[in-house]
């Protein structure tokens, strides 16, 4: 599907063009549930905590993807609803290029530094030798990684949603599929393998696409050095950038607090909420990073009524989904609980309670996703950041230093509603203060 000017999105065609990116989103998260589920039930328990605890570590340079992606399309759109499709094109091309070159520089680092980096995680000596041989195997293919998730965002720029999906799935069926063939016989290096592969394979779709494909709006060739279009891309990418950077601080300290609290079973909780958590959450990620191309689109064209039609109808259904699924949280908390520790009665129970207490802030949380990116399709990468760094950081740490001392361990599970709940408050001030400007 096309954006063009005369596009008028109602609820149904706006749910369409979203749809590949929010099941692309979903697919991501269920595949990564597999892969928690493969290495919990026949790995073990230490094995389980010590990817947990590790993942954070690799999240903190991926920030750097989600700033490409997400402040490069929202500029890429706009130049080509301005009309420079060619100028768009060599946009892409350096933002890919560079980021191929930082990948290749982590890579390196990462697997050189991997065991101070895992002993500054909070590993202690059961979990580092698993920390050290999961990053070791994942590291060498970080690039893959890296441009994985920066195509899926150049695939809706590209209007090719569709093929953001393909890759997705092509990835997920492959960790799948790998999975169930390694895990058992090879443990961790099975589990790490089969991740890495699955990289590879998503990156090598998106390529072929980007390369060969003569119909394509996006092509990856000859670029010029452009150092504007890159500070914008950066900057206007700077709220995705701080979410990650803020979310993957914000996680190491959830372990920090968990690993002192509770031991081992703490981190593995944590990280069962976050691998679940992930696919309720992908809904408003996967909305959202699919509609900002054509909030973008419309921005950049000056198409007024069309901006304002789609601010209105994306809170209506964002609201709608949010109860839905916070309903569906709470209700399937055991059986998920269960599909990742049914085995040892008293994970189960802790998870359990703390899954249901965690969900309940899905029902505000997407106010937050939505309102950082709006603000950056808008390439207000500013008013992003601030609602970022806020919510995934300030709010956050404050949450999960004080809440327990008044609540014990359920404090740490409700952080995030109280984080959320917060930063509500400054993120409709901006959509309010900034309407007139923006005339949505």
């Amino acid at each position: 599907m096309k954006i063009q000017l005369s596009d008028h999105f109602n609820y149904s065609k706006l749910i369409r063009f979203t749809l590949p990116a929010i099941a692309s989103m979903i697919f991501i998260s269920i595949y990564g549930v597999v892969d928690g589920i493969f290495v919990s039930n026949f790995v073990g328990k230490t094995p389980f905590a010590a990817i947990n605890l590790i993942y954070p570590a690799m999240m903190l340079v991926m920030a750097f993807a989600f700033m490409i992606s997400s402040g490069g399309s929202a500029l890429i759109s706009k130049t080509m609803g301005e009309g420079k499709r060619e100028k768009a094109n060599e946009i892409f091309s350096m933002l890919v290029y560079i980021s191929i070159v930082f990948g290749i520089i982590i890579s390196v680092l990462g697997f050189i530094f991997i065991e101070d980096i895992s002993l500054l995680m909070g590993a202690d000596e059961d979990m580092l030798p698993h920390c050290v041989t999961y990053g070791r195997i994942l590291l060498p293919a970080f690039v893959f990684l890296l441009l994985q998730c920066e195509f899926q965002t150049f695939f809706i720029a590209a209007e090719k949603p569709n093929l953001s999906l393909l890759m997705t799935v092509g990835a997920g069926v492959t960790n799948i599929i790998l999975d169930a063939i390694l895990v058992i016989p090879f443990g961790l290096v099975g589990a790490a393998v089969a991740t890495t592969m699955s990289q590879v394979v998503a990156t090598v779709i998106a390529l072929c696409y980007f390369i060969f494909s003569k119909k394509a709006i996006l092509r990856l060739g000859r670029f010029r050095f452009d150092g504007k279009a890159l500070w914008q891309s950066c900057s206007n990418g700077a709220s995705e950038m701080m979410t990650n950077l803020s979310m993957s601080l914000v996680n190491i300290l959830y372990n920090y607090q968990l690993m002192a609290m509770i031991g081992q079973d703490g981190v593995s909780v944590y990280g069962i909420i976050l691998y679940i958590n992930f696919i309720f959450i992908g809904v408003f990620v996967g909305f959202c990073s699919g509609s900002a191309p054509v909030v973008s689109f419309h921005y950049g064209a000056q198409n007024h009524a069309e901006l304002k039609n789609l601010f209105k109808k994306s809170l209506i259904l964002l609201s709608v989904t949010s109860v839905i699924l916070t309903l569906l949280a709470e209700v399937s908390a055991g059986v998920l609980s269960g599909i990742f520790v049914g085995y040892d009665a008293e994970l189960f129970a802790l998870t359990k309670r703390a899954f249901m207490l965690y969900s309940v802030s899905f029902v505000v949380m997407w106010i937050n996703i939505f309102g950082s990116s709006f603000f950056t399709a808008l390439n207000n990468g500013l008013i992003s950041a601030v609602i970022s760094f806020l919510r995934t950081l300030v709010f956050q740490i404050a949450a999960i230093y004080l809440l327990p001392l008044v609540l014990g361990i359920d404090g740490i599970w409700l952080a995030v509603l109280a984080a959320e709940l917060g930063c509500c408050v400054v993120t409709f001030i901006f959509l309010l203060t900034q309407k007139k400007k923006y005339n949505y």
